[in-house]
């Protein structure tokens, strides 16, 4: 862990970044973790060193638990390195990576439906620590104020839509919120640019769940090139961005999107999609059963505080199969709360979680009546959660309920 000569803090400041330098000195950090790592975990607790030690320690052990940028052989799918937007096309005038990010290209649903979730939250932890690496490089030479990331992010076909799936909702807070506890202050600026007028639904989502320093970085643009291109050009020279969002770089062959250094992402392809081919068996984390043809299975869970989810997992061998869920409340009365439907969960894992506003009875349905023919193997995890911060819950029910 290296010390930094060039830090513009005032003294009480310093002596908070003493304390912290001190009391994290037996988790060995690398020298990258610099000065200027250790503020940033500090300005994100308002310079409280108890607070940003208990920070860091917890995202150390995060760390740890995901084996992120752990030498361990891992190679992320491809479709994640092909599919997933962004990339740094330069530097701003104060030496600061500029990272663009093509939202439109940023099939979630997609690149859920290709890739485990557990890769995705790894590779992208990845992504973020490499553009920080190069952030730390340049401050070395530039001073402190490149060490943050400069971001532009093209809203141009912004689609709300594809984050309704739950899955994919609940993956987008689930990386917000690994990027608020282990990345803070890592953001200069986010110019959002070509915001279409959904976008403002989405960012007061975004205003819910990410702190207020974060959201102090964005920087929100309509479909005006003449509005934000003077904004970007004041704070990055012309050849440090691509030609379609204003600056001058090009590929070789003249395309204004800049190719070689910027990953557009895209639809994924479904022959991409990992299917279920696999024989279904017992694990720890899964339980297995065969659903007779004709019959139904009845998972009964009793919810006692108000406002807790219920969340599930499930699959099934070569077949799909219907699914559902009621609630019954103290005076026995019966209210559907998901409707049984077909789920072609033998095609992909299904993922998704409610809130159960009031306490009562719930019952998971598997409905497999439907078919006389075959019985259906099922392999799943249901659990009840307690309720998390409010912001949270408030951000899921936005979510689910524009799918409903």
């Amino acid at each position: 862990m290296s010390r930094r000569t060039d830090l513009d803090i005032s003294d009480d400041q310093r002596f908070a970044l003493m304390k912290l330098r001190r009391s994290v000195a037996d988790l060995k950090l690398d020298e990258k973790y610099d000065d200027c790592f250790l503020l940033r975990w500090l300005e994100a607790r308002n310079f409280d060193p108890k607070g940003a030690e208990e920070m860091l320690r917890t995202s150390m052990k995060w760390r740890e638990e995901w084996s992120i940028n752990k030498d361990d052989g891992w190679q992320p799918p491809q479709v994640l390195v092909d599919y997933m937007p962004s990339g740094i096309s330069g530097f701003d005038k104060e030496g600061s990576p500029v990272v663009v990010l093509p939202f439109a290209g940023f099939d979630v649903c997609g690149l859920l439906k290709s890739a485990p979730p557990k890769d995705m939250v790894r590779f992208l932890a990845q992504k973020l620590d490499s553009y920080l690496e190069v952030a730390r490089q340049s401050s070395l030479k530039h001073g402190p104020k490149a060490s943050q990331v400069c971001c532009i992010v093209d809203l141009t076909d912004f689609n709300l839509r594809q984050f309704t799936w739950r899955p994919a909702a609940e993956m987008t807070i689930n990386l917000l919120q690994m990027y608020e506890a282990n990345y803070p202050e890592i953001l200069k600026a986010c110019h959002a640019i070509n915001a279409p007028k959904v976008f403002t639904f989405a960012f007061n989502i975004l205003k819910n769940i990410l702190t207020g320093n974060t959201m102090n970085k964005f920087i929100i643009y309509k479909a005006d090139p003449s509005k934000w291109k003077p904004a970007l050009a004041s704070t990055i020279d012309s050849d440090q961005y691509p030609a379609f969002l204003g600056g001058s770089l090009r590929d070789p062959d003249g395309d204004p999107r800049y190719l070689t250094k910027i990953n557009q992402g895209g639809k994924v392809p479904k022959e991409l999609y990992s299917k279920n081919d696999k024989k279904l068996t017992n694990s720890d984390d899964m339980t297995l059963v065969n659903i007779k043809k004709g019959d139904k299975l009845y998972l009964k869970y009793t919810v006692t505080v108000p406002q807790s989810f219920l969340r599930w997992q499930f699959k099934t061998e070569g077949h799909d199969i219907k699914f559902g869920i009621l609630a019954t409340d103290s005076e026995n009365i019966q209210t559907v709360i998901m409707p049984i439907k077909k789920v072609a969960c033998h095609e992909f894992e299904e993922i998704g979680v409610i809130k159960c506003k009031h306490p009562g009875e719930y019952t998971v349905v598997f409905d497999n009546s439907y078919s006389f023919i075959r019985g259906k193997k099922l392999a799943y995890s249901i659990r009840i959660a307690l309720p998390v911060k409010e912001k949270t819950i408030g951000t899921i029910d936005k979510m689910v309920n524009m799918e409903e």
